[in-house]
């Protein structure tokens, strides 16, 4: 796994970040993948790479069902986003530490009814750069939404993986999803009963690979997932630290809006009070630390800064090393 992502880097590790060969060679999935679907990262002694899932299109009231319509659409113009819809981007993440391969997330998977023929790409993206399902030690899940674990339910995929496979979630999240709430969540027609439905599934097949944790589990030398709720109660985050650098993947703590406004609640929580109170406390963590943030639903290849500004934050995307 490491030789793999290294062989995907051109040069050697500039700074904090390590790059992709995306350019001198096509990738095996063939010649559709005209852009580059993955970006490595070198956090001391831990390679990380991030993929692209691809992206889901959504209705722009998910950024803010809570926000003044109007101001909502200001903002979407201020960015240069249509009105109506937008695309959603998704991200993984691949990490080598020490003997151990994990995978944090596993992308949207198929689900023809949903009608979102450009997500699920994880499986073909890991394959162009040769990372073997076999050689995944571990997964983690920062929650059970299906666009975080449906690529682990492609037909196929199971028998890829290890037999000691273990798959790292909190156990409030396997709690939650035995009886889910949606009370506060304000999704698109379908979507719950697709989460549902997706969850069951998921726990019906892998149940026996899960390993539970309470708030925090160091599951690698330098990588901690912890438990944030919010999002979903489970909802976690993982951070990478080795060398004197650090990065957190946030999952869907933190969407493109919510630096701007971090009040803004996302048609996806389940609680969006709380989860607004995690996004902002994660902000003011990883603007006070400096360290990289990667998260599920930022424009790819997602790696950045956090800033403060004023009484919200600025997000300062890092210059590709290519």
């Amino acid at each position: 796994m490491t030789q793999t992502i290294q062989k995907t880097q051109q040069n050697t590790q500039k700074e904090k970040h390590m790059n992709l060969d995306t350019t001198s060679a096509p990738v095996k999935s063939g010649r559709n993948e005209l852009v580059p679907s993955r970006y490595a990262v070198k956090i001391g002694d831990i390679d990380v790479l991030v993929v692209s899932d691809g992206v889901l299109p959504l209705p722009t009231s998910m950024l803010g069902h809570n926000a003044d319509p109007a101001v909502r659409a200001a903002w979407m113009r201020d960015m240069f986003l249509p009105p109506d819809a937008f695309d959603w981007p998704l991200n993984v993440v691949v990490v080598q530490s020490g003997e151990q391969t994990i995978l944090v997330d596993a992308g949207l998977g198929l689900d023809p009814d949903l009608h979102l023929p450009r997500a699920g790409q994880l499986i073909q993206r890991l394959a162009a750069a040769e990372i073997d399902l076999a050689c995944v030690t571990d997964i983690v899940l920062t929650h059970l939404h299906m666009d975080h674990i449906g690529g682990l339910l492609v037909e196929g995929v199971k028998d890829q993986l290890r037999s000691d496979l273990r798959i790292h979630v909190a156990a409030a999240e396997v709690e939650f999803w035995k009886a889910p709430d949606f009370s506060h969540t304000q999704m698109p027609p379908g979507f719950p009963d697709a989460l549902r439905a997706t969850a069951k599934r998921f726990m019906a097949e892998y149940g026996k690979h899960f390993r539970t944790f309470t708030d925090e589990h160091e599951l690698a030398p330098g990588v901690i997932v912890r438990r944030t709720g919010g999002h979903t109660p489970g909802h976690s985050v993982v951070r990478l630290a080795s060398g004197g650098d650090a990065l957190t993947f946030a999952g869907d703590a933190v969407f493109t809006v919510g630096f701007d406004q971090p009040d803004w609640h996302n048609g996806f929580e389940h609680d969006p009070e709380e989860a607004a109170r995690v996004r902002t406390l994660l902000l003011r963590e990883l603007a006070a630390t400096g360290e990289l943030l990667v998260a599920t639903h930022l424009p790819f290849p997602s790696a950045g800064h956090v800033a403060i500004d004023g009484d919200a934050f600025r997000w300062v995307p890092i210059s590709w090393d290519y």
